[in-house]
């Protein structure tokens, strides 16, 4: 009795696998036959469109820093936000003709921060009004709020970074960025 049991689940489950499957190939067959006309769509907007710009040239670049080795660091924004953190987005680039790796005296001399391997933890902020410097945020693990795990760069490749610090008080409005190898350079800040 129960072998004849077993056979019926077996049956029970051999036809509802069947009619999920042809379930399955059914609905899949009405999309496909929707996407064609979208399809359409997209590529005669992309006709009388012009080219997009490169993004490269959509963004406004705040400053770019040279440093050793062929190295940039443009930085593209710099955000403060409601926490009370400001954010500089941008790019590492290598600009010489052979891969690089990203300097070790970048993330800076820390104990901490030297833990976590390569990143741009020494970067610091400086506000000359107001006589203070700001060190790269850590986490409770000591980790830079940074980009990490810069290892080597291509001949003419660039990384995107991050780098967060403490916002300075709304009343400034200028800052030195600074990171190590690098020449400084003045922010606005809005």
């Amino acid at each position: 009795m129960n072998v004849r049991r077993v056979r019926k689940g077996v049956a029970s489950l051999t036809v509802a696998s069947v009619a999920l499957l042809v379930v399955g190939c059914s609905t899949e067959e009405k999309p496909k036959a929707d996407k064609p006309a979208t399809t359409a769509t997209a590529s005669h907007k992309n006709e009388t469109t012009k080219d997009p710009q490169p993004v490269d040239e959509l963004t406004e670049t705040l400053a770019v820093l040279k440093g050793q080795d062929g190295f940039e660091l443009a930085i593209t924004s710099a955000v403060r936000d409601a926490g009370g953190f400001l954010t500089l987005k941008g790019a590492l680039k290598n600009t010489s003709d052979k891969g690089r790796a990203v300097p070790d005296i970048l993330r800076g001399d820390e104990t901490e921060v030297l833990k976590h391997g390569t990143s741009l933890g020494g970067a610091t902020l400086v506000d000359s009004v107001g006589k203070k410097r700001y060190y790269v945020l850590r986490d409770t693990d000591g980790r830079p709020l940074t980009t990490t795990g810069l290892g080597i760069v291509s001949a003419d490749d660039s990384v995107e970074v991050f780098l967060q610090f403490p916002a300075p008080p709304a009343s400034t409005t200028e800052v030195s960025f600074q990171l190590p190898t690098f020449e400084p350079a003045t922010l606005k800040l809005s």
